[in-house]
């Protein structure tokens, strides 16, 4: 009971930290926000004592710190400085940028993100790949004028977040490394319209809060029990049809914040850059192809002990209309 009531305390207060980060209108309490928003995660991540949990929490907390001092300490320089205005305020804010990069786990500063998603359990990834970018995002989006290097940091994050999963076999490493690949794409929703970011965590969210549950459920962690734990042919189609929409294929939902991206990108001519986040999304739809080809191969024989309760049977029934749901928008908006 004592364990139960801790963690629903933590969560409060990590929902509570994120929305203090959304509505703040001072950096300062920005700040705030996101120490609030670390101190309630870490303890959080404790779900066996052993010796990868306590690494990771260090890990976490020695990396969101170091983006947090460097956060705080722009804060406080920039009224400071006297030197030329513009130029200091470009600076300060390129490194105001760069912290919450740091924080959110994106490339090249993302070793710290693969290596704690390795060690955790699937509701701890789950939240971290979701919630946990909410507020460094909001932060990255607010410091968007005044940044030029923007494309170059979603360019490296998606080739980075594409390359590194190719040679993976833990799908929680692979999962983190199209988390990067995703956080490439993100950024660059911001370049174009503040609101296309948040329909791109929201939709992203969705399917890997699907999908993460399913791998739990059946405990996968590794390519190989891929076949060994999914049994039934409702399993492998929910599968194949989140994974496809993770990787932003059509007719999937997935597809629809990548296709909002690419019309912005064409309408303002970034075709070089658009080239490369396409190219990159192909690699990462290689990467989830090879989990599920084996899947799909090989038909095993099912067992009256393998169908799964009503409660699985409603869950794929909800992964499957809301992954369809692009043609049906497609559909209504033609109408």
């Amino acid at each position: 009971m004592n364990n139960n009531s801790t963690k629903m305390l933590m969560m409060l207060t990590l929902i509570t930290s994120t929305i203090m980060v959304m509505s703040s209108e001072n950096w300062f309490s920005m700040w705030m926000g996101l120490e609030i928003n670390m101190m309630s995660f870490i303890p959080m991540m404790e779900k066996n004592k052993n010796y990868l949990v306590s690494e990771s929490k260090m890990m976490y907390f020695l990396i969101q710190s170091m983006g947090s001092i460097l956060f705080i300490f722009m804060i406080i320089m920039n009224p400071l400085i006297m030197v030329k205005e513009e130029l200091t305020k470009i600076i300060i804010m390129n490194i105001i940028a760069m912290s919450m990069m740091m924080k959110m786990g994106m490339a090249p500063m993302h070793m710290w993100f693969i290596n704690i998603m390795n060690k955790m359990s699937w509701n701890m990834c789950l939240i971290l790949m979701t919630w946990q970018k909410l507020a460094p995002m909001f932060i990255l989006s607010n410091t968007m004028n005044s940044i030029k290097t923007i494309t170059l940091w979603s360019i490296t994050s998606a080739i980075i977040g594409a390359i590194g999963g190719i040679n993976q076999t833990s799908i929680k490493k692979m999962m983190a490394f199209s988390s990067i690949n995703h956080l490439g794409w993100m950024t660059m929703c911001m370049k174009f319209d503040n609101e296309m970011w948040m329909k791109y965590l929201i939709i992203y969210s969705t399917i890997i809060i699907l999908l993460i549950k399913t791998l739990s459920k059946s405990s996968i962690n590794y390519i190989n029990q891929m076949n060994m734990n999914m049994k039934t042919q409702m399993e492998k189609t929910n599968l194949l049809i989140m994974m496809l929409s993770l990787g932003g294929l059509p007719p999937f939902i997935g597809f629809m914040p990548k296709w909002l991206v690419i019309q912005s990108m064409i309408s303002t001519n970034s075709l070089f850059t658009l080239l490369i986040l396409m190219m990159t999304s192909m690699i990462t739809l290689f990467y989830y192809m090879r989990l599920i080809v084996p899947m799909i191969m090989s038909n095993n024989t099912i067992n009256k002990w393998n169908n799964k309760n009503i409660n699985m049977k409603m869950m794929y029934m909800y992964s499957f209309i809301i992954n369809m749901m692009l043609p049906i928008t497609m559909m209504t908006n033609m109408m």
